[in-house]
């Protein structure tokens, strides 16, 4: 019963930064566009190699 009064507070504090990193994450914008992140990763970027003779 003792343990509960430490594992109490540590769980909310926990809780707390979970729901802090989430709203810095929606305010930084790392929401906006999931899509056009997962269009770009299969966008070639290189030029293409050229043989040489």
């Amino acid at each position: 019963m003792e343990m509960l009064t430490f594992l109490i507070p540590v769980a909310l504090l926990l809780g707390m930064m979970g729901l802090g990193a989430f709203i810095w994450s929606v305010r930084s914008g790392q929401f906006d566009d999931p899509q056009g992140d997962a269009a770009r990763i299969l966008l070639d970027e290189d030029e293409p190699l050229t043989e040489r003779s």
